[in-house]
C-alpha cells in the first residue's frame, strides 16, 4: 500500500514537473499588432503588463535587458509619436505610455468582441470608413496613421499622447477596475521613482517611503540630491576643461602640429560633459516627465553651444597649423587671408549647427529662419559698424594696400602694421604706442605705404656767404657732385642732381637731390650722415665757409 502511494505521488510529481517544464513562457519579444483598434489596445496592455512584471522582478529599470528593450519597443509601436520633439521623443512617448496604462487600468473597457478588429473594418468598408475609434466614456482615441513609417496602422492618436499625463492626473484618484484585462497597480509611481541600476535600487529600497515615492516639482525626492551633485560636478568639469584649453594652448606652438592639434581634446571633452550629465540623469537616475525634458533640452542646448566653441577652436588650429608652414610668413598676406577665411567658414558652420540643433530641439525650421531673418535685421541695424568693418576687411584683403610688418602712414599716424582682424588693424607707432584703427576707416581713405617705396628721395640745400669768390662757388658745387657720384646706393635710373639754386643778398644756395635705394630708412640715415661729413671735410680743406 505504501509502495503504491509512493508510486502515485512520484508519478504526480513527474507529471507536474513535466507540465511546468513544457508550459509556454511569457513571450516578451513578440511584436505589436496594430492592424485594428482591438489589436493595438490588446498589444499595448499586454506589453505594459509584461513590462510591469519585469520591473517588479528586478526592483529597478534594467535598461540593458533585451527583454526590457523589446517590451518598450512593442509599447511605443502602439502610439503615434510623430508630433513629439525629436530631442525627447522616446522619453515623452514612454511618459505618455505609462500614463495611458494607468488610465486604462481605471476605466471600464468594453469586451474585446465589441472593439473593432480587422474583419469588422473590412466589413465596414475598409480603413477609410473606420479611421478612428474612441474608448467609450474616455478621451483616449485610437486612429489610423495617415503618413510616416507606420502609415495605415492604428495607433493611439497624437492628441491622446500629447495629453496623456494630463488625463491621468484627472483620474488618478479613481480606484483600479476589478474586471477585464489585468492591471498594473502603481506602475506610474514606480516609473517615476525606480532607479536605473541594481546598486541604486538596493539603496533606494532602504529609504523612507516619502523619499522613495514623494515628489517635489515632479521629481522623486531621492533624485534631487543626486541631480544636484552631478550638476555641480558637470559644471566644475567644464570649467576645468576650458581653463586647461586656454592655458595649454598658449604654451604649445603651432609649429608642433601634433601637440597643438591634441589641445582640441579639451573643448571636445567639455562638449561631451552635458551629454554625459543627460545620460546619467536618464539611464541611472531615471529622471522622468518635465524634469527630464528640462534636463534634456538644457543639456543638449549647452552641448550645441559647446559644439560651436569646438568649431571655432578647430578653425583656429587648422589655420595656425597651415600658417606654421615654412612657405608662409606668419604675418604675411597669405597668413591673414587664411585666418580670416577660416573665421568666416567657422561662422557659417556655426550658424548651420545652431539652426539644425534648434530644429532638433523642437523649434520649427520656419520659426528658426524667421528668427534668423528678424535677428539679421536687428543685427544689421545694431551692428552696422561691425558689418562695415567686416566688408572693409574683405576689400582690404582682396586688394591689400599693406601687409603685416609694413610701415604705413594714415590719418596722421606713422607706424608698422602688427595685426589685421575682421574688425580692425593694429598699428605700432614709431614711439611705441599701439593704435587700433577700424578697417572701414582705412578702406575709405588714402594709405601711404612707406615699406613699398622703391627709393627714398632726399633734397637738401647748402648756403655759402655772398662774398664767396666765384672759383670757390664752382669748387663747392664740384665737391658736392663728386661726393654724390661716389654714393653706391643711388638708383641708376635716377641720377643725383646738384645745381646753384638761388643767388641773393643772404648768399648762394646750392641744392642737391638724390634717390636712395633700397628703401631702408636707417641705412638711408647713415648714408646721409656720411655724405654730409665728407662734404664738410672737403669744404674745410678748400676754405669754403658756410652761412652761419
Amino acid at each position: 500500500m505504501t509502495m503504491r502511494l509512493l508510486f502515485f505521488i512520484s508519478a504526480a510529481c513527474i507529471m507536474l514537473g513535466a507540465h511546468v517544464a513544457i508550459a509556454e513562457p511569457v513571450n516578451r519579444f513578440k511584436v505589436a499588432k496594430t492592424s485594428s483598434p482591438r489589436d493595438t489596445l490588446r498589444s499595448f496592455i499586454e506589453a505594459a503588463n509584461d513590462s510591469y512584471d519585469l520591473i517588479m522582478e528586478s526592483g529597478y529599470v534594467d535598461r540593458n535587458s533585451p527583454a526590457a528593450h523589446a517590451l518598450r519597443d512593442r509599447i511605443l509601436d502602439c502610439i503615434d509619436v510623430s508630433e513629439l520633439p525629436a530631442f525627447a521623443r522616446r522619453d515623452r512617448a514612454v511618459d505618455a505610455a505609462t500614463a495611458l496604462k494607468e488610465i486604462l487600468d481605471r476605466v471600464d473597457l468594453p469586451p474585446w468582441d465589441e472593439i473593432p478588429d480587422a474583419s469588422e473594418i473590412q466589413a465596414a468598408g475598409g480603413n477609410v470608413e473606420l479611421s478612428r475609434w474612441r474608448i467609450p466614456d474616455t478621451r483616449i482615441t485610437i486612429e489610423r496613421a495617415q503618413e510616416g513609417p507606420q502609415k495605415h496602422e492604428y495607433l493611439f492618436s497624437t492628441g491622446t499622447v500629447e495629453r496623456a499625463v494630463e488625463y491621468y492626473r484627472d483620474i488618478r484618484d479613481r480606484p483600479y477596475r476589478t474586471s477585464g484585462p489585468r492591471t498594473s497597480p502603481g506602475i506610474y509611481d514606480w516609473y517615476l521613482s525606480a532607479p536605473g541600476h541594481h546598486v541604486l535600487g538596493a539603496i533606494v529600497e532602504r529609504l523612507p517611503h516619502s523619499m522613495r515615492f514623494g515628489r517635489t516639482l515632479g521629481l522623486a525626492n531621492w533624485k534631487w540630491p543626486a541631480v544636484l551633485v552631478i550638476l555641480v560636478i558637470g559644471i566644475t568639469t567644464m570649467w576645468v576643461l576650458y581653463s586647461l584649453q586656454l592655458s595649454v594652448s598658449k604654451r604649445v606652438s603651432p609649429q608642433n602640429r601634433l601637440k597643438y592639434g591634441l589641445t582640441m581634446i579639451f573643448p571636445i571633452a567639455a562638449m561631451l560633459v552635458p551629454l554625459a550629465f543627460m545620460e546619467i540623469s536618464h539611464r541611472y537616475l531615471t529622471i522622468r516627465n518635465m524634469p527630464l525634458h528640462v534636463i534634456s533640452f538644457g543639456s543638449q542646448l549647452v552641448a550645441i553651444v559647446a559644439a560651436v566653441v569646438v568649431i571655432f577652436a578647430a578653425s583656429t588650429r587648422v589655420a595656425e597649423s597651415i600658417i606654421a608652414s615654412p612657405e608662409i610668413k606668419t604675418y604675411g598676406r597669405n597668413a591673414q587671408v587664411i585666418r580670416i577665411s577660416s573665421t568666416l567658414l567657422a561662422i557659417l558652420i556655426a550658424v548651420i549647427v545652431l539652426i539644425t540643433g534648434g530644429q532638433y530641439l523642437g523649434i520649427p525650421i520656419g520659426t528658426l529662419l524667421a528668427s534668423a531673418g528678424i535677428g539679421g535685421i536687428a543685427l544689421a541695424l545694431g551692428a552696422q559698424d561691425t558689418l562695415k568693418n567686416v566688408f572693409a576687411t574683405i576689400n582690404l584683403m582682396s586688394d591689400p594696400p599693406f601687409r603685416v610688418g609694413e610701415r604705413i602712414t594714415f590719418g596722421g599716424y606713422d607706424g608698422v602694421v602688427e595685426d589685421m582682424s575682421l574688425r580692425s588693424t593694429d598699428l605700432r607707432l614709431l614711439d611705441g604706442h599701439l593704435v587700433t584703427i577700424p578697417n572701414q576707416n582705412i578702406s575709405g581713405q588714402s594709405v601711404e605705404n612707406i615699406s613699398r617705396r622703391k627709393y627714398i628721395r632726399k633734397s637738401s640745400e647748402i648756403h655759402i656767404p655772398p662774398d664767396t669768390p666765384y672759383e670757390k662757388v664752382e669748387k663747392a658745387i664740384a665737391i658736392i657732385r663728386e661726393k654724390l657720384a661716389a654714393l653706391e646706393i643711388l638708383d641708376p635710373e635716377l641720377p643725383a642732381r646738384c645745381f646753384l639754386d638761388e643767388l641773393g643778398p643772404q648768399g648762394f644756395s646750392i641744392r642737391f637731390i638724390y634717390w636712395y635705394s633700397p628703401s631702408d630708412t636707417w641705412a638711408f640715415q647713415a648714408s646721409g650722415e656720411k655724405l654730409y661729413l665728407e662734404i664738410l671735410r672737403a669744404f674745410e680743406a678748400e676754405g669754403i665757409q658756410l652761412v652761419r
